[in-house]
């Protein structure tokens, strides 16, 4: 983006998050009318948890240390809780308008009215724990996607191809070197021909990946093909050019806006990530130009970190697209979104001759937490002809 846009879009953020923790300090503070004691010391924490993961964001670029980290991690399970605190809280104020109309709350709550609001909120915050810890779990065990496709083309001898494939890893303070180090043992152990990534490989800056070194945990990535991926939006929120050349210190190829032919059996093409006009200045490649030079009568493997336009890659020779960037919502309710907004948000679709797999992604951005779906690991069996 440009500066300005990237000024808008945070005053944006910014003023939503504002508000929206003012409204549950709000009614916060009222459900805490039977225990005034307690009031300033909620009001002081949800003062630091508004603004933790902007300052610990901020903080962290000049330096990495355990205040910084844990204010990350702080505003990082927040943005979970406000999704999901604000959405009981609402239908709380739903079922008070309607007890307005029709009034039920006093005969429900008896003659302890301020006990009651506290019970409330209390349940509240059990649910919305609960929730959140049920999310946090389920983010640190992917599933493995195993996905066999028949491509009716000649690989120069060779039968059949065995791709690992992630997207959206987003490596930095969140996914360190425990998941890191899970995502090299779960590709490894599949025994992989060749590994393919499909953008957000870093999770913005690039300094936190490198104080904790896990550009270690990729180089113990094994594949006798190599190891290949394409950009997301993320290496150029993070300033493009030096993430991408931490990725290519560390035995990653990173393809960009380029195919390479692999063993004279077939081709990995990797386009810019959408954002790189951005940084760039530059658009992107179309299809065609970025296909000039690659013979389809072989086999065409297309890394797209964005799965927009997917007509405009049916039909041109390309057997399979592997992309990723939506997080299928990652947190419920978000996935009705992106559902609207992309004509695949998950999983698998066929158009013309095309095969195309949307990725939910392995890690998480912002909240470390998953409660619409499970992280993955894709394991693609090609079978030539």
């Amino acid at each position: 983006m440009e500066k300005s846009q990237y000024i808008m879009f945070f005053a944006i953020v910014l003023t939503v998050q504002v508000l929206v923790n003012l409204y549950l300090t709000v009614r916060g503070y009222q459900a805490l009318e039977a225990y005034p004691k307690i009031r300033p010391w909620f009001i002081a924490f949800m003062v630091l948890a508004t603004f933790s993961y902007i300052v610990g964001r901020i903080l962290e670029r000049n330096m990495y240390n355990p205040l910084t980290v844990s204010l990350h991690w702080l505003g990082a399970f927040w943005f979970a809780v406000m999704l999901y605190a604000t959405l009981q809280v609402l239908l709380i104020d739903i079922a008070r308008l309607l007890d307005l109309a029709i009034p039920f709350i006093r005969k429900i709550s008896g003659p302890d009215y301020p006990r009651f609001k506290f019970i409330v909120g209390a349940i509240v915050a059990g649910i919305t724990f609960t929730v959140i810890t049920a999310g946090h779990i389920n983010a640190w065990h992917p599933r493995i996607v195993n996905l066999s496709l028949e491509v009716p083309k000649d690989a120069n001898g060779l039968k059949t191809l065995r791709i690992a494939a992630v997207s959206d890893v987003h490596l930095g303070t969140i996914i360190g070197p425990r998941k890191t180090a899970k995502l090299v043992n779960t590709i490894n152990s599949l025994d992989p021909d060749i590994i393919l990534l499909a953008g957000d490989v870093l999770d913005e800056d690039v300094g936190p990946v490198i104080s904790q070194n896990l550009g270690d945990s990729l180089r113990k990535l094994k594949a006798p093909m190599g190891i290949y991926a394409c950009t997301g939006n993320h290496e150029y929120i993070g300033g493009g050019e030096p993430s991408i050349k931490y990725l290519q210190e560390h035995n990653i190829k990173v393809l960009r806006d380029t195919s390479v032919l692999i063993n004279d059996a077939f081709y990995i093409v990797g386009r810019e990530d959408l954002h790189a006009r951005h940084n760039t200045k530059h658009p992107r490649k179309g299809i065609d130009e970025l296909m000039n030079g690659t013979d389809i009568n072989m086999p065409v493997i297309l890394l797209d970190h964005q799965p927009y336009h997917l007509d405009s890659v049916m039909n041109r020779g390309i057997d399979l697209q592997i992309s990723g960037h939506t997080h299928h919502g990652q947190m419920w309710p978000f996935g009705y979104i992106t559902n609207k907004i992309y004509e695949v948000s998950r999983g698998y679709k066929k158009k013309g001759d095309t095969h195309f797999w949307v990725s939910t992604g392995f890690g998480t951005w912002g909240p470390p937490v998953r409660t619409g779906n499970r992280p993955e690991v894709m394991l693609f069996e090609l079978k030539f002809n």
